[in-house]
């Protein structure tokens, strides 16, 4: 379900590395979680994100959520198409609905991510309304 090529966060955030920009999005499990996306806020181009903090946010018809970046850098593109069409998050979350991509500061911050097997792991672990809260700092 989660693709083998990603590599992914606590808060449920993946991130595909390619070269020095990684693409970021938030996972199938995220957007189940969260029911039908209705908006999406992102930073623009040229804005700089950092490991662990929130960049952007998610509102679907039961709540906004924040999204996490996994990696420190600058903001080379964001998704455009998610401004008309949020819903793409819930239809292709791994794919067409990827929220921004970055150039990375620091390529050794991905060495703390999950693969997708730590992640089905993490997921198959987790408590019902305890996933992701405060789950910010991985080693």
């Amino acid at each position: 379900m989660h693709p083998e090529e990603f590599l992914y966060t606590k808060d449920h955030e993946w991130i595909r590395v390619d070269g020095d920009i990684g693409t970021i999005g938030i996972t199938y499990h995220a957007q189940k979680e969260l029911g039908d996306i209705v908006f999406v806020e992102l930073p623009k181009p040229g804005d700089h994100v950092a490991a662990k903090e929130a960049f952007g946010t998610v509102e679907s018809v039961k709540a906004v959520s924040e999204v996490y970046s996994p990696v420190t850098g600058e903001v080379v593109a964001v998704n455009s198409k998610l401004q008309t069409a949020p819903e793409l998050l819930n239809s292709d979350p791994h794919g067409e609905a990827w929220l921004i991509r970055v150039r990375l500061t620091d390529r050794k911050e991905v060495e703390n991510l999950m693969s997708a097997d730590e992640y089905e792991a993490y997921l198959k672990g987790s408590t019902s309304g305890a996933e992701g809260a405060g789950s910010k700092g991985q080693a």
